[in-house]
């Protein structure tokens, strides 16, 4: 079975299904507290996630699903999420 590589939540494709794989670790305080707000507000390993609309000229924020709410991201924030795409099978 191939496995597609992880990558930033911020790279997702608009209303692409991914899974979340996991964090990348902060490398200082600020983003160390990022990273535990992430993990707060739902994005665990396993959870799936979707972007759902991207901000202005420079795509700032970013709308993303996860569960059944929706937060707004920074990029930066966005890119500490790692995700695996998934395609999701009809019921």
């Amino acid at each position: 079975t191939a496995h597609l590589p992880s990558t930033g939540l911020d790279a997702l494709a608009l209303h692409c299904a991914a899974v979340v794989t996991g964090l990348l670790p902060g490398h200082d305080a600020q983003s160390h507290r990022v990273v535990l707000r992430l993990l707060e507000i739902g994005f665990v390993p396993g959870e799936t996630v979707r972007v759902v609309a991207r901000g202005g000229l420079g795509g700032d924020p970013i709308a993303v699903r996860v569960g059944q709410v929706t937060f707004a991201l920074r990029h930066e924030e966005a890119s500490m999420v790692q995700v695996k795409t998934v395609v999701l099978g009809r019921p």
